[in-house]
């Protein structure tokens, strides 16, 4: 004994035969209604086609030609769609894309810091500290200077040494590191 009734479905010989005549001009049409999108066209004709299955009785109504009740099915269809479409929040905006920024690989970004501590690490410890106090705390050259009791003159030119030998030692990096 079957679980639910079935339900009468159209012979799918008329389906076929409806497709062949109709199909072309259906899709013409709904490409029309999505404003040029194949995919969505296509998708509102596979779904008029579903419709004609799922009511066997519109085979037999009688009228001379089936085209105008698929086009009114097809149209209020692409209504439907549109609607839908317009009352949920776009989850991407497609111009946001060309701003978005690259995504991130972990592995990469692990390797360079580890890049980056060793050559920290390879200074000096007047030229480290130096650099921990202007790039790493967000310190002026005064401030630095105050912080390490040296002259402002000698934290602008650990700075620029410090950088230059971490520009030697980040060579594949690129990075412009002043010096």
């Amino acid at each position: 004994m079957p679980l639910s009734p079935t339900l009468p479905r159209t012979d799918p010989e008329a389906l076929a035969e409806l497709q062949r005549d109709h199909g072309r001009a259906l899709f013409g049409f709904l490409l029309g209604l999505t404003a040029g999108d194949a995919q969505r066209a296509e998708d509102l004709v596979q779904e008029t086609l579903v419709r004609v299955w799922q009511h066997p009785e519109a085979l037999s109504s009688g009228h001379d030609s089936m085209r105008p009740w698929l086009f009114t099915v097809a149209r209020r269809l692409a209504i439907d769609a549109r609607r839908a479409r317009l009352s949920r929040p776009l989850e991407v905006d497609p111009e946001g894309l060309e701003h978005a920024p690259e995504p991130q690989d972990a592995v990469a970004g692990s390797v360079t810091a580890i890049d980056v501590r060793r050559a920290v690490g390879s200074l000096g410890p007047e030229h480290r500290e130096v650099l921990m106090q202007v790039y790493f705390r967000d310190r002026s050259v005064a401030e630095a200077a105050a912080e390490l009791g040296i002259p402002a003159g000698t934290v602008k030119s650990r700075t620029y040494y410090a950088l230059r030998a971490l520009k030697k030692g980040l060579q594949g990096y690129g990075y412009g590191l002043g010096a």
